[in-house]
């Protein structure tokens, strides 16, 4: 093997930042010439501890690479007595001591991250009557004599019964053991949790001696990204605490399709995927309850949303069959569940109410999404979109209702873009460009000035710039094409390097300066084009939608998910990633899909209002529409190459088609391509 051929690929998560490194490199050392910044204050003598990571092992279909614990050199000598010392965790090496000697995909655990990405769902502001299926009763039984042999449980039913009306009350196996020994500590007066759902007999789940006045449910999120759980009040149905975190799962794979891929190639290690995400879970169990003070026995009941995947996988499901048509859902309908068998840290004798899936690549989380904006029950034609790395769809009214998939793929959360990045501090989230001079000015998570207001010098050290993330994307290639610096076909116009230097030359292509310190962060010519296929896919999807539903029109738009809350409508209309509307027509509603969750976690009525509303969506396959490739090539444009777009016209000012002669930057010859 030559000198020059010793290279290796590795991939760092969950940042999703990439390169190639020669072997006998620090892993510390790949991790900051990328901006993955990982915590080091011993100067990388093996002390600190602070810079841990683990290996993701196993074939990678999607980066074409096998990851190996094997592929890092062995553990130095101060390696080594720092895992006798300080106990480092099984499989974690010190990032400053380790040396690459093949491809790997890296884990950097969130207490190792220094660049944490920033979680984006809040729960959103929503009064929500509560009905929930979790009741408190207190009762008072009298204590056993000889004349009435009758078993305690027995009687405590009895009484129940006599309070309640439930006359065929079951009692949770996980109680019987306990029962007894609860009744005495009471001195016989005992609070009991009723659990009652449509379709279960009412159930004993929980027992306290004397009285008790508060029990909580937890309604979480789990998306490919991110994961957000809310803890509410099960009796007065306020949300008393909300957390998030990144999905672990991420470094078995940045989007879906990876990830049942890394199942498909990598069988055995199913088990790691479930894992992951269900102890990502409790610690934000733990978490939430450690907030107001509660315990996790308190919870007596959760409601889960997820894409498909997200929804198998949660359930230790295989996804396999999720990957190629037709598509199969191993378990499509809502499902009450007992929450200890999916090893959660909440009471024994706890619930979980699974949302139902609408389609194949159409999840729990578009269902909780519909439910919070319930288009069925307007007359305006509303548009519900889920932007993520599979864009979820709802186009309808009242009297009809679709839904569909797209694959937009994880560009808008920064992957596929070569500076690109999730939502952290450090990553530019704004960006305007000066249509005269054709400077940018951005701003920065993290940093409150924007880079050309005074005091953004002064603060941008203590987080950097060091990437971009989707909204800082989509708003940089919109403001570019606004700009006049790339066409309608979005392709970076050479001539412009006459009036800036910052479009410059790269390959046989040109790129786009946007910062240069501490790292170059440019857009270039394929950052572009991954943006045109992810918006193209979402696009299409839609049109397909509209088109059968037969109409152009839509009243309103809702950009649902984190993503989609931080996107602003107008450029995401420049862009063409969604169709036109009236401008005031189109906002974020956040985290919808986590309000969907907290009012079924609240609410039995809603959660007969979604099983039903999901058995009437009618669902599209965009995979076996003939016109998605039609509709898919006319949004590749910017907006689109056959849409009018007239209500974006009315309010922004978008450029003249023209003609751009792309230079071979190596100095060949040129050739000039014409737009009509």
């Amino acid at each position: 093997m030559t000198e020059t051929a010793k290279l290796a690929k590795v991939v760092f998560q969950p940042s999703g930042r990439r390169g190639t490194f020669p072997v006998g490199m620090h892993l510390l050392d790949a991790a900051r010439s990328l901006g993955v910044y990982v915590e080091s204050v011993c100067g990388g003598r093996g002390i600190c501890g602070r810079c841990q990571i683990s290996v993701s092992e196993g074939s990678f279909a999607k980066e074409n690479l096998t990851s190996s614990a094997d592929h890092l050199e062995a553990a130095t000598d101060a390696e080594t007595r720092y895992a006798t010392l300080r106990n480092l965790a099984a499989g974690r090496r010190l990032s400053c001591q380790a040396k690459i000697l093949g491809d790997l995909v890296v884990d950097v655990p969130t207490d190792a991250q220094t660049n944490r990405q920033v979680v984006r769902k809040r729960a959103e502001a929503r009064h929500i009557e509560p009905d929930s299926a979790v009741s408190l009763v207190s009762v008072t039984i009298a204590e056993p004599d000889m004349e009435t042999p009758r078993g305690d449980i027995d009687r405590l039913r009895e009484a129940l019964a006599d309070k309640t009306g439930h006359a065929g009350l079951n009692v949770d196996p996980v109680l019987l053991p306990r029962v007894q020994a609860l009744l005495r500590q009471g001195n016989w007066t005992v609070t009991a949790a009723i659990h009652q759902d449509e379709g279960a007999p009412p159930t004993l789940v929980a027992l306290w001696p004397g009285r008790k006045e508060t029990v909580y449910g937890i309604a979480v999120d789990i998306g490919s990204t991110t994961i957000a759980a809310h803890l509410c009040d099960l009796e007065n149905g306020r949300t008393v605490s909300s957390a998030g975190t990144s999905n672990p799962q991420i470094r078995f794979g940045e989007d879906l399709m990876s990830r049942v891929s890394y199942v498909q190639m990598n069988p055995s290690r199913l088990p790691d995927l479930t894992r992951a995400v269900r102890e990502a879970v409790n610690s934000l169990i733990g978490k939430l309850v450690g907030d107001v003070g509660a315990d996790r026995t308190d919870v007596l009941d959760a409601t889960f949303v997820g894409n498909p995947v997200m929804h198998h996988l949660f359930l230790g499901i295989d996804p396999v069959e999720l990957g190629g048509a037709p598509f199969a859902l191993a378990a499509s309908d809502a499902m009450v569940l007992n929450a200890r068998d999916f090893e959660l840290e909440l009471n024994p004798g706890a619930r979980v109410y699974m949302l139902p899936c609408i389609a194949g690549h159409v999840g729990a989380d578009a269902a909780a999404a519909t439910l919070a904006e319930s288009p069925y029950k307007l007359d305006e034609i509303t548009l519900l979109v889920d932007v993520g790395t599979n864009a979820e769809i709802v186009l309808g009214s009242s009297e009809r209702l679709l839904a569909a998939s797209s694959p937009t793929g994880p560009a808008f959360e920064g992957a596929e873009i070569s500076s690109g990045q999730r939502a952290a501090p450090g990553a530019i989230e704004r960006l305007r460009i000066d249509k005269d001079t054709l400077e940018p000015r951005f701003k920065v998570i993290g940093v409150d000035e924007w880079s050309h207001e005074d005091g953004f010098a002064e603060k941008i050290d203590s987080v950097g710039v060091t990437g971009i993330c989707g909204s800082g994307i989509i708003e940089a290639v919109a403001e570019m094409f606004l700009a006049g610096l790339i066409t309608e076909d979005g392709v970076i116009d050479g001539a412009m390097a006459a009036r800036t230097a910052r479009v410059q030359p790269s390959g046989r292509t040109f790129s786009y300066l946007i910062a240069s310190d501490p790292v170059e962060i440019s857009i270039l010519q394929t950052d572009i084009r991954a943006i045109q296929l992810a918006k193209g896919a979402l696009y299409a999807g839609i049109r397909l939608l509209q088109d059968k539903l037969g109409t152009d029109k839509l009243d309103r738009i809702r950009l649902a998910g984190a993503f989609g809350s931080y996107i602003d409508p107008k450029y995401a209309m420049v862009l063409g990633l969604i169709p036109d509307c009236p401008l005031d027509g189109v906002s974020g509603v956040g985290n919808a899909a986590g309000t969907g969750a907290r009012m079924a976690l609240l609410n039995r009525g809603f959660r007969r209002e979604i099983e039903q509303t999901v058995r009437d969506i009618e669902k599209i396959e965009t995979a076996l529409e003939p016109k998605f490739q039609e509709h898919f090539v006319n949004a590749m444009a910017l907006p689109n190459k056959v849409d009018p777009f007239p209500n974006l016209r009315a309010a922004v000012a978008l450029p003249e088609r023209k003609a751009v002669e792309a230079a071979d930057a190596g100095g060949g010859g040129r050739r000039r391509r014409r737009r009509g």
